[in-house]
């Protein structure tokens, strides 16, 4: 894992579901900021905030989150 670059494709996800990051968050129960901090790779969100992302934005956490070889 070491070797893994960690990326996630929530904000595409979100501006094809054309959601602001308020509308996101406000669906998930977190704030504007955390929406913000998980799009910019700042911020791992646990397992149960991951599942709720897939679900607003209707996709499967392994679209939203994924590991990439550097």
């Amino acid at each position: 894992m070491a070797n893994a670059l960690r990326t996630n494709a929530v904000r595409e996800f979100r501006k094809a579901a054309r959601l602001t990051q308020a509308e996101l968050g406000k669906t998930c129960g977190v704030s504007r900021q955390s929406i913000v901090s998980v799009e910019g790779g700042d911020y791992a969100p646990s397992v149960y905030l991951a599942l709720e992302l897939a679900k607003a934005l209707h996709t499967t956490v392994e679209a939203l989150f994924v590991e990439e070889e550097r």
